[in-house]
């Protein structure tokens, strides 16, 4: 079975980590130092603070820009859970926009007639998911004219690029994530990226206990820090991730140049001066069931993101999120399956998987 993603670990990672567990500096330090630093300069931010995963990210970031219980935020119902469960865990209220059915991230054009009708939105919460960019021009000109607190989730776009400028440089805080199957992984990670000074201390404090020096804590925090062991995996990881980034890219587009004539597939769209990363390659397919099951039988793994949206989850029913519809968002949940781009792929393996899509009959 090709699978849908594999982390590429090699020696390199693994003498990171003997160095630290030499070390004898297992938890949080110098390591994670080091690797929040650099990460912030790759991406183009002023600070860093590494954490231990993309949710805990992400509920920092809320809250160290100051999110809280009452407040409404804008996202998009298309995403992995933990974007709008991070609101919830704030006390604030997500307030769903429907997707782009194009790129799959939240329309601009629809959150703009949102704004019009809720005055009381006053923040952003963004996904540029699969490893492509919103429409960021329009976006941040709806952040300026309605005052809004903007926060990236970039937990799939590690070096994605917005006509030049790279995601996560944009609001006024960002988020990246370090799960194995993303771009880069540290095992499990995230951090929270900044231009404030003041968010990012107050980030760092509510990562790490609410505490800015040892034993005094000015705030509530809780404990979300990245080890010196996550830390050592993604120094050595940031360093590839440019070349892996690139073999996603080619990947992709031997894909779009097998695929682009099959009338029963929509290969991914991306906007003129957008740079895709393809965390994930998703695809539009109409019997979607069909097809995965024909994938597995021919041995090709593949992904399904997201089977609902987050408004039909089981928990967000409760809340009562269920009543509200989003055509594009719930279509997509229908239709979308991805296959595997990443970097470990062979030249063999990849032959594979074009040959086997091509040979499909819907």
């Amino acid at each position: 079975m090709i699978p849908i993603a594999k982390p590429l670990i090699t020696e390199a990672e693994k003498n990171k980590v003997l160095e630290v567990m030499e070390s004898g500096m297992l938890a949080s330090g110098k390591y994670v130092k080091d690797f929040s630093q650099r990460f912030a300069e790759f991406i183009g931010s002023s600070y860093g603070a590494a954490a231990s995963s993309g949710t805990a990210a992400l509920h920092t970031a809320l809250l160290a820009a100051g999110i809280k219980e009452g407040d409404k935020v804008a996202t998009t119902p298309f995403t992995f859970i933990a974007s709008s469960n991070s609101i919830l865990y704030t006390g604030a209220e997500p307030v769903f926009v429907d997707i782009d059915p194009e790129t799959y991230n939240i329309d601009a054009d629809k959150l703009e007639t949102k704004l019009q009708t809720d005055p009381e939105i006053s923040a952003l919460l963004i996904v540029h998911l699969y490893g492509l960019s919103c429409d960021m021009d329009h976006i941040m000109e709806l952040v300026e004219k309605y005052n809004l607190t903007l926060i990236e989730d970039c937990a799939q776009s590690h070096g994605a690029e917005y006509k030049g400028k790279r995601v996560g440089t944009f609001g006024d805080a960002s988020i990246f994530s370090f799960y194995p199957t993303k771009n880069m992984t540290t095992g499990e990670g995230g951090i929270v990226l900044t231009d404030s000074e003041k968010i990012y201390n107050k980030a760092a404090s509510i990562i790490n206990h609410g505490q800015k020096e040892k034993y005094y804590h000015d705030q509530l925090g809780y404990n979300f820090r990245m080890t010196n062991i996550a830390a050592a995996v993604g120094l050595v990881q940031l360093e590839k991730l440019p070349e892996f980034n690139i073999s996603r890219i080619e990947n992709a587009a031997l894909f779009d140049q097998e695929f682009s004539e099959l009338d029963w597939i929509k290969i991914p769209s991306v906007p003129e001066k957008l740079k895709h990363v393809y965390h994930q390659y998703t695809v539009r397919v109409r019997d979607r069931d069909k097809f995965a099951d024909y994938l597995a039988d021919k041995g090709i793994g593949y992904g399904i993101h997201y089977p609902l949206t987050v408004n039909k989850q089981p928990y967000y029913k409760k809340l009562g999120y269920s009543e509200i519809n989003f055509a594009e968002a719930e279509k997509a949940a229908e239709e979308v399956i991805s296959l595997p781009v990443h970097p470990a792929l062979s030249d063999v393996e990849l032959e594979q998987i074009v040959e086997t899509v091509k040979n499909y009959r819907s």
